[in-house]
């Protein structure tokens, strides 16, 4: 048994989780690294180990219950869970969106939250000072054209953790929320276009600094550090340029 505590990172195969489980395992936890892309979290399992870290890495789909109960009973203890596994597919309007998109989505930036926080719950309360973190969106605080499914499905995490919160105010967990703004990361918005790399880059284009996956992982960080008594309620991160989802300054 190891006095190290134990962080769990979804979606931990790039972009703002990977980039989360090498943050938190320089502040010391042992990080469990989970995604479906099993040679991208063994691979930084074996980065971090090497580099006198500790970390081991478990294959998931955070959307098949079954998988997700499993993992929980063989993980033991939990002291921190990252919900970050998540995503966006398309820019299509309401009248033409496709609802298999919408579907995929709420299943994953919501009921895959749902599932994992369902599942560690017991472990994070039995920790005596556990964390529920959900890596939201700003999208889940504001809608924009083009976004409807997105939006839906953030503004449902968002409220996950926001009722989450009212709900285990007796018990030794918090509830974080992060709801990052406009962030580069090398498959975001990729994926949204469905490999589209002209449409991915036109996202950025003429915004001087946006938020990179590292400033995320250290607001992350920040957050689950605080001593147990402070609770990061809502944490809204977005970078100098963008002044809100639909007001963004853009350099010639």
């Amino acid at each position: 048994m190891t006095d190290t505590p134990i962080a769990v990172v979804t979606g931990a195969s790039s972009g703002i989780g990977a980039a989360t489980a090498r943050r938190l395992a320089a502040e010391g936890y042992e990080v469990v690294l989970t995604a479906r892309r099993a040679e991208r979290i063994e691979a930084l399992a074996a980065e971090l180990t090497d580099a006198g870290r500790a970390a081991r890495a478990h294959a998931l789909d955070v959307t098949d219950r079954a998988a997700v109960d499993a993992f929980a009973a063989a993980l033991g203890r939990c002291d921190v869970l990252v919900n970050n596994a998540g995503g966006a597919l398309g820019m299509d309007r309401v009248a033409d969106a496709d609802p298999g998109d919408w579907r995929t989505m709420y299943e994953v930036n919501v009921l895959g939250v749902l599932n994992v926080t369902q599942a560690l719950l017991p472990a994070l309360t039995a920790s005596g000072a556990g964390t529920v973190l959900v890596v939201s969106s700003t999208a889940g605080h504001g809608t924009y054209e083009g976004g409807a499914g997105y939006v839906a499905a953030k503004h449902g995490a968002h409220v996950l953790a926001e009722t989450l919160r009212l709900e285990i105010v007796d018990r030794p967990v918090r509830v974080i929320e992060i709801a990052p703004g406009m962030v580069r990361t090398e498959e975001f918005s990729l994926v949204r276009f469905g490999g589209d790399a002209e449409k991915a880059a036109k996202v950025y284009q003429g915004v001087a600094e946006p938020l990179t996956a590292d400033d995320v992982a250290d607001t992350i960080a920040w957050a689950v550090t605080r001593p147990p008594h402070v609770n990061v309620d809502l944490l809204v991160l977005r970078p100098r340029a963008q002044a809100s989802n639909t007001k963004v300054h853009r350099e010639a």
